[in-house]
């Protein structure tokens, strides 16, 4: 059977439900073409999320859509970011000291896109504040990966070094990531009284439903993103101190509404969201929420509570910062996919898109349905728990490898909606022809729930 069906099969050992079929795989030429068996992460995340948005038709009174997914579709989907457009211009996924640099024994791979990383990297190195990627490099091939890799930590930066998929495994980081399922739902002891199913339709189904969205970057966006398209209230919240991508943050925000609250100074005006929401969706390292004082189920009794985290919640690497980049280099992705790709050369590559990004994101938000699902029959909260590495070590562990792979090719225009001067990648979902409205002007929203512009729909 394909892979595809085996990570639906997966995340039904967590959770209890029922596989659906799945199409066969693209073109092994296309854009998602790799060693690794990508289209079977991509296309089983996307039919898990579909699974669950079914079943919860079906709780709320309306018949399932027969499974239509479009596999040059959920692959467009997971390229965004190479079909967006923003007056015509494409963007550049990584800033200049993000990516791989040669150590003095090996390789490390960087994350410095967001101005305070890039200020910690160039600090942990001990480099000025304007030094450019030749004096990074410079600086890198003088030190141990290692090295680099515990600095990193100890500075709050992000470096990994480079490891072998075997080395990992036999860490102790690698034996946490693989532990569980790819999709933990725990059932607390908490609950209350909730009202999310009256105002549903059929393409609708998460209508009435309120989240809270407080992630960044990939994963947690498009878990949310998916939320909102099901008819979700999505009010996402951001620090106003913190600076955001502004690409990223138009590609992956479309039917949310943003708006920006100081946990430290606003407390009371998030807390006040936080009693009358039905999911939030956080993006923090583990524990840092709970240390910044929100508890949220002792503020709202039954919330389902979603986090995504890089290494997952036990572990040595629990508590590190991560992106996908990141956990690609470290778990022996980057060593696999650049062998083939560079035969002679650099040894190190990567997937051809941000797949356990995204992938992690699908199975969240599969995650989130299926426990509001459950949550309407028994008014008990959950929370539902996935990690980058966990979804990793599921990549690497399928079979179907194929080394012998194509180049991955662009991802098709014809996925893609305009707004204005705005491309994006419309929904992996065929259902639906678009998102309900582009991302809203960033932090622009009032820090109040209000009705979505389609509740009329």
């Amino acid at each position: 059977m394909d892979t595809c069906a085996a990570l639906v099969r997966d995340y039904e050992a967590g959770t209890g439900v029922t596989a659906s079929s799945m199409p066969a795989p693209p073109d092994p030429e296309s854009n998602l073409a790799a060693t690794l068996p990508v289209w079977s992460l991509a296309g089983g995340a996307v039919a898990a999320f579909a699974a669950a948005t079914d079943r919860r038709r079906e709780a709320t009174g309306f018949a399932a859509l027969p499974q239509r997914l479009e596999p040059a579709r959920v692959a467009a989907s997971f390229s965004s970011e190479k079909l967006l457009r923003i007056d015509g211009a494409g963007v550049d996924q990584f800033a200049e000291l993000s990516g791989f640099f040669e150590a003095a024994d090996g390789w490390v791979r960087t994350h410095a896109n967001y101005p305070h990383h890039r200020a910690r990297l160039l600090t942990m190195l001990d480099l000025p504040a304007d030094a450019d990627r030749p004096t990074v490099a410079a600086r890198i091939a003088a030190l141990p990966a290692a090295e680099i890799e515990s600095r990193a930590d100890e500075f709050g930066a992000i470096a990994v070094r480079v490891r072998t998929e075997h080395e990992w495994a036999d860490s102790p980081q690698g034996k946490a990531a693989a532990d569980g399922p790819l999709v933990a739902v725990d059932v607390r002891a908490d609950s209350g009284e909730f009202d999310t199913v009256g105002a549903a339709t059929q393409m609708l189904p998460l209508r009435g439903v309120r989240v809270l969205d407080l992630t960044r970057v990939i994963a947690g966006p498009v878990s949310t993103r998916s939320l909102a398209l099901l008819g979700a209230d999505v009010l996402r919240v951001d620090p106003p101190l913190l600076p955001e991508i502004g690409w990223q943050y138009l590609d992956l925000c479309q039917g949310k509404r943003s708006t920006l609250l100081d946990l430290r100074t606003d407390r009371a005006v998030f807390d006040e969201l936080l009693s009358t929401a039905d999911v939030l969706v956080t993006g923090y390292r583990p524990g840092a929420l709970e240390a910044a004082g929100v508890d949220a189920a002792g503020t709202r009794p039954g919330i389902v509570h979603a986090r995504v985290s890089a290494w997952g919640e036990s572990g040595p690497w629990g508590a590190r910062r991560g992106f996908d980049s990141i956990v690609q280099a470290a778990s022996g992705i980057s060593l696999i996919e650049g062998a083939q790709a560079n035969p002679g050369g650099v040894p190190v590559g990567a997937l051809p898109a941000q797949a356990l990004d995204h992938a992690t994101g699908y199975l969240l938000a599969a995650g989130v349905v299926d426990a509001l699902t459950a949550r309407d029959r028994d008014g008990i909260g959950r929370d539902v728990r996935v990690a980058l590495a966990r979804t990793a070590s599921w990549l690497l562990a399928a079979p179907g490898r194929t080394p012998e792979h194509g180049p991955a090719t662009p991802p098709s225009a014809a996925y893609t909606a305009v707004h204005d001067t705005l491309t994006t990648a419309v929904p992996a979902l065929a259902d639906y022809p678009d998102y309900s409205w582009p991302a809203r002007p960033y932090g622009g929203d009032a820090p109040a729930w209000q009705p979505r512009p389609d509740d009329g729909v």
